[in-house]
């Protein structure tokens, strides 16, 4: 299948303005020809041409850490800290959770991820052969991750880890190869030593990489400190995780050496702005660990703790967060956000081939238009993009060289019906929230 792109306005990963009245030449799944100039009328052979008429057309974003099933429990438990959110909320209710809400779920999430211009997705939760379903039906990207809590390598430990391996046996290159499998150890505070090193051992193995939670909170690394005298971050040093292509949530509360750490063993860390200003979780150092060659993707975490899955709100709030954390307007530019938004510096964890609008790369696209008062006037596109942009602008996407969403409209799906199935899920928990 040969697509042809006609007069777009372009960002390649090579410039900060776009390429005005473009074409992108896409075949099978990939972007065969970038060309500077619409050449117009019948100049160029394809099965299909889609005008653009001046739409802005960037590689799709990438949502770095989340838990999409969790749309179930938007608005559940807010307003209060993350020890008390996960322990007498969120884990109490999870207890109740069916294989198919997860499913109902997750399809809601990608829904909405979707209309964000999101084009991939590093999803941890439980139930994820669900997840994987709704990923492959809705034809988004996703490296996906069953989130295991195991102290010791007991009866239920040996369960935990055989449930993430027969999810990566089952799943790990399906849908085309646009879904992959990580192993994700819920966070070092949830799981012990010897669960850690066989964790390590299997994605090893199993040429995967790991997806984890590590140092969100202040609590969190005093008590790793108190119970190994090491950080989460040394901890997971120790016992070889970091050797591994791994995915680090959060990475709020480092020091120096931590960040060293990061850096030297080529952790890609998952910045979740949004849900660490909510939970009052801190700042994440993004100026210094970028300094130290860390390479930074953003992450909306899980609806239940942001409360949304909206890219544009994400990139808003990790530069304004960036600047003022460090009390620098340089932290974090426009042009740099967006990077971060869309893996575009990232060649790992199964994200290799995207982010880059160049010959060569997977065609995950998405068409933004630029008709509202928001975009007015438009001095530096990127900059209007990241600081004002907002998700009703997406009007087109293709994953893999097929349309997702045209015209605003999502390929296959009936909305109403995602969403009328989600609200009578509502009602269960709303019934188990007042008994709580």
């Amino acid at each position: 299948m040969k697509i042809h792109l006609e007069n777009f306005d372009i960002l390649t990963s090579t410039r900060s303005s776009p390429i005005e009245g473009g074409s992108v030449l896409v075949r099978d799944d990939r972007i065969e020809k970038v060309i500077p100039e619409s050449p117009g009328g019948d100049s160029i052979s394809a099965d299909r041409t889609i005008e653009g008429n001046g739409m802005l057309l960037l590689p799709g974003f990438v949502n770095a850490h989340s838990h999409l099933g969790m749309t179930i429990f938007r608005g559940y438990a807010d307003d209060i800290e993350l020890d008390r959110w996960l322990n007498e909320w969120i884990w109490p209710a999870e207890e109740n959770l069916t294989p198919e809400e997860v499913y109902w779920g997750s399809l809601l999430a990608i829904v909405e991820a979707i209309h964000s211009g999101t084009t991939a997705i590093a999803d941890m939760y439980f139930y994820m052969d669900q997840t994987a379903r709704a990923i492959e039906e809705t034809g988004i990207r996703g490296l996906i991750s069953y989130g295991l809590i195991a102290e010791e390598l007991d009866q239920k430990g040996s369960e935990e880890l055989q449930t993430g391996l027969e999810l990566a046996d089952e799943w790990d290159g399906k849908a085309n190869g646009r879904i992959r499998v990580a192993l994700s150890p819920h966070a070092p505070y949830t799981c012990g030593d010897d669960v850690l090193k066989e964790v390590s051992k299997m994605a090893e193995g199993k040429d995967i990489p790991i997806h984890t939670h590590v140092s969100e909170t202040k609590k969190e690394v005093e008590d790793s400190l108190e119970k190994f005298g090491i950080s989460p971050v040394e901890r997971l040093e120790s016992l070889g995780v970091l050797e591994n292509e791994l995915l680090a949530a959060h990475c709020v509360h480092l020091n120096s050496k931590d960040m060293d750490i990061l850096g030297e063993k080529d952790v890609v860390v998952a910045h979740n702005p949004s849900s660490n200003m909510k939970l009052s979780s801190g700042a994440a150092p993004i100026k210094e660990l970028r300094n130290q060659g860390v390479e930074v993707l953003l992450g909306t975490d899980g609806p239940g703790s942001n409360n949304d899955l909206d890219a544009f709100g994400e990139m808003r709030q990790a530069a304004f967060l960036a600047k003022l954390n460090s009390n620098d307007p340089t932290a974090l530019s426009a042009e740099d956000t967006l990077s971060l938004a869309t893996a575009g510096a990232v060649d790992q964890l199964g994200l290799s081939n995207i982010g880059r609008i160049q010959e060569g790369n997977k065609a995950d696209l998405i068409g933004l238009t630029r008709k509202g008062v928001h975009w007015t006037p438009e001095y530096n596109t990127v900059s209007n993009l990241v600081y004002s942009g907002k998700s009703s602008d997406v009007d087109m996407m293709m994953v893999d060289g097929n349309m997702v969403m045209e015209d605003g409209s999502i390929e296959g799906i009936d909305e109403e019906k995602v969403m009328k199935k989600v609200r009578q899920i509502g009602k269960k928990y709303g019934q188990i929230r007042k008994e709580l």
